[in-house]
């Protein structure tokens, strides 16, 4: 079997699953099924694989899903208490009275607040919180719509508490192969998971501190009386300095912490000083920008959402920092858990469950539930019912509705995970080929060469889009990244950046995550006008992305640790 049809077959699966969910708009709990079905026969038939090594990777793919479906669905409990609490409605009053001005609530709500609720929760948390915010603020709900999917950029990458990275490319990255040149640089894969959020920050930075710009340029186009790009210039030093105030501690928390901090820690930090310099007045336009009178809104602007809006408890007696208390709460007790200094992520771990040599496979299965921060949010939502005085049968409806959400999710990840653990488990098999990740990468290298990092983070936003999920996308693609980046010779760690990198661009166009935040202002059947216009941001992001990729390789020479 030649190396071109080694890559069709590896590559069928992950098509087929793109082709169904986008070209024929099949649902994903269906989609997935039979994308998984599909690497099974592959694996079975095409790598001769055995029987107990499929089932074994796919067990181990079920271990992976617990963790992430746990860290979903603290982030989402947490959420859900706080909007029964009236936590969320305390919150959002204290926006109020910052400025009237449409551009500086999009600098200060889209974009600081939007991402640190990607920080704090990801899974397209972000528009579904602040979109309808937004709303009460008094914008159209498509344009709510529009902001709420710019802000799944920047952020994303470290989205509910650093799950793309900690799940997403370490569940991605794997097999024997990987495993030895961990140990031959003697590093682990936490080192190297801190390698790539070192390259992810900066590629980051760099793009996303235009992002504010991108967003009040956008509103004044599509949502002004004028139509007009310019209305939203006189507010570039506003803009650029809201867009440095999360991105410099962004750098500086994931250089230093680790992945689970830059977008929970760097956008609060944002937020504390960009609202202390807008509510001076410092850097603000002399003009002041605002939608057109209400009676002349386009009839496509406008959803139901007031009315729902009417239900969300006001929150009295829930101070502005009683409400905020549970996210600073969250981020003291993840910096605890994680500083190597401090011995109580040592204490955590100690309580594993693991599955070693699975089915005589030699593959091996462990999750450490105490650990993840799935349970540190568990923790943070008690403190928070005790806090709030929250009655046990809110609790309960909070508790409801987060595991509708779980369900939800848990169908499409049940099938998606363990089928990218198939792929790299394919390593080991009959028909002694290289792994289905490495088969794909072998092509690409001797097809594409030198100029992958342009394309390596368009790669990663095609899995977004198709699975709506960066996470997924660095399940699915990580190992092909790296395969192509160890056969170019090029820094393995760059690529994968750059996959990250490109995942997280890619869900601004995902039609999952579209259709979710149009959900939660009445706008379904309008997804393509979102997505007609945040394709605009989603080019200009992997474009500049795709060229540091090549900056970095090429006129950088930016290298592997020694050994990898």
């Amino acid at each position: 079997m030649g190396p071109g049809l080694q890559a069709i077959l590896a590559l069928f699966p992950i098509a087929l699953g793109g082709v169904l969910l986008v070209g024929l708009r099949v649902p994903a709990k269906h989609a997935m099924p039979a994308a998984y079905a599909a690497a099974v026969l592959v694996a079975l038939f095409a790598w001769e694989m055995t029987v107990s090594r499929v089932a074994a990777a796919s067990i181990q793919g079920l271990f992976l899903t617990f963790d992430l479906l746990f860290i979903i669905f603290g982030a989402i409990l947490l959420l859900h208490t706080l909007e029964r609490s009236g936590g969320v409605a305390a919150i959002r009053r204290s926006f109020n009275g910052i400025s009237d001005d449409r551009r500086v609530q999009v600098v200060i709500v889209a974009w600081l607040f939007g991402s640190f609720i990607e920080g704090a929760a990801g899974f397209g948390t972000p528009a579904a919180v602040a979109a309808p915010l937004l709303v009460a603020l008094g914008f159209p709900a498509a344009a709510a719509v529009m902001l709420g999917m710019m802000i799944q950029s920047t952020g994303v990458t470290f989205g509910a508490v650093g799950t793309p990275v900690l799940v997403g490319i370490q569940g991605g990255l794997g097999g024997e192969a990987f495993a030895a040149a961990l140990a031959s640089a003697d590093m682990t894969m936490l080192d190297y998971l801190r390698a790539v959020t070192s390259k992810v920050v900066l590629l980051h930075a760099i793009a996303g501190v235009l992002m504010p710009l991108w967003m009040v340029v956008m509103l004044t186009r599509f949502f002004g009386a004028n139509r007009s790009w310019t209305e939203g210039l006189s507010i570039v030093p506003f803009a650029l300095f809201g867009g440095a105030a999360f991105v410099i501690p962004y750098v500086l928390f994931g250089t230093f912490l680790g992945p689970e901090f830059p977008s929970l820690l760097g956008a609060p930090v944002g937020l504390v000083i960009v609202v202390g310099v807008a509510r001076k007045g410092w850097l603000l336009p002399k003009d002041r920008w605002d939608f057109p009178e209400r009676s002349t809104w386009d009839s496509g602007w406008i959803s139901g959402l007031e009315d729902e809006l009417a239900d969300v408890p006001e929150g009295r007696g829930i101070s502005t920092a009683s409400a905020w208390a549970p996210y600073a709460l969250l981020g003291v007790l993840l910096v605890l858990t994680r500083l190597p200094q401090l011995p109580v992520g040592t204490m955590l771990r100690l309580f594993e469950i693991s599955w070693a040599d699975i089915l005589g496979s030699g593959i091996t299965a462990t999750t450490t539930p105490l650990y993840l921060p799935g349970f540190v949010l568990l923790v943070v939502v008690l403190i928070t019912a005790v806090l709030h005085r929250l009655q046990a049968p809110a609790l309960g409806e909070a508790l409801r509705s987060s595991t509708k959400v779980l369900v939800g999710a848990g169908v499409v990840l049940v099938f998606t995970v363990p089928m990218v653990r198939v792929y790299i488990n394919s390593d080991v098999n009959g028909a002694a080929l290289l792994s289905m990740p490495l088969a794909m990468a072998e092509w690409v290298a001797g097809n594409v060469g030198a100029v992958w990092p342009f394309f390596a983070p368009m790669t990663g936003a095609l899995g977004a889009f198709i699975a709506g999920s960066n996470t997924v996308s660095n399940l699915m693609f990580s190992a092909f990244q790296y395969g192509v980046a160890e056969r170019l010779a090029m820094s393995t760690v760059m690529i994968v950046a750059l996959q990250a990198v490109g995942a997280a661009a890619g869900n601004m166009v995902a039609i999952h995550n579209v259709v979710a935040a149009s959900a939660t202002v009445g706008l379904l059947g309008k997804e393509g006008d979102t997505i007609r216009k945040t394709i605009l941001p989603t080019v200009y992001y992997l474009l500049v992305v795709g060229l540091l990729g090549l900056l970095a390789i090429h006129v950088l020479g930016v290298t592997d640790p020694p050994g990898l």
